[in-house]
């Protein structure tokens, strides 16, 4: 017999603190207001304070708990004060999705330092930062957790025509980290995973499509994704169900590329 209800999977989420990164656009947006529409408090962070306070209105109007926050991934200072301040608002933060980052749609050889520092500083070193603030609380408080990284399939695939190998190197970073993190906090209940998107409608899908084309026609399914049909994934990893799954990457791409 088990005790485990049947079956062991629930979308509740109350009482649980979630800080989103990059929730100023496309995949950031979608996670807050799910994870908020499950009943969990959450954290909107980004730079554009505009943008986040807009998101704050449109959650609470639809009856979910949120608080805005300004981070800058770049600035360790930033990421640290971001944190406490969540923890002021909410309390100990127990779900992170590190989700924001940015391109660099450059060839290697024309990057400007500014550029390598600005794409590394936000789609590396900035989540693992925040993600040592989040697991060092949650260790002190004896607490489990749940962090999902999100990645890219470009971390897997790459063509010579992509202008995008920055870019590419730090997801491919994000999946170790991942993987190094899960096995370095199993001990303590923390979970983390990641998830590995195609192309989906985002900020950054939409710029890449202005640059290059419509680069759809070419895929099986002949469309770019909606950041709703990740939904599931993403509720997947912080419900009871995932518990024993963690330094795993779940890659979502509608088939897009190859195996």
């Amino acid at each position: 017999m088990t005790d485990y209800p049947n079956p062991n999977f629930s979308i509740d989420l109350t009482d649980q603190v979630a800080f989103v990164t990059g929730t100023t656009s496309g995949l950031g947006i979608r996670f807050a207001k799910v994870l908020a529409k499950c009943g969990a408090k959450v954290i909107l962070s980004g730079r554009r304070v505009e943008i986040l306070e807009s998101l704050a209105e449109e959650i609470r109007a639809d009856g979910g708990t949120c608080e805005p926050i300004r981070i800058d991934m770049t600035d360790r200072e930033s990421i640290r004060s971001a944190h406490k301040q969540a923890e002021d608002v909410f309390g100990t933060v127990n779900i992170l999705i590190n989700n924001a980052g940015i391109p660099d749609a450059q060839w290697a050889v024309k990057m400007s330092d500014e550029l390598i520092d600005n794409v590394f500083d936000t789609n590396l070193v900035g989540p693992w930062v925040l993600s040592l603030e989040v697991a060092k609380r949650l260790i002190e408080q004896k607490l489990p957790g749940r962090m999902i990284n999100i990645s890219s399939v470009g971390a897997y695939n790459y063509g010579p025509q992509a202008a995008s190998s920055l870019y590419s190197t730090t997801k491919r970073g994000i999946v170790r980290m991942t993987e190094a993190f899960a096995v370095e906090w199993a001990r303590y209940n923390i979970n983390v995973n990641c998830i590995a998107p195609g192309a989906f409608r985002s900020e950054m899908m939409d710029g890449m499509l202005e640059r290059i084309g419509d680069i759809s026609q070419a895929f099986p399914r002949k469309r770019i994704c909606d950041p709703a049909q990740m939904d599931s994934t993403l509720l997947f990893l912080v419900s009871p169900s995932s518990e024993c799954v963690t330094g795993t990457v779940i890659k979502v791409d509608d088939g897009q590329g190859p195996r």
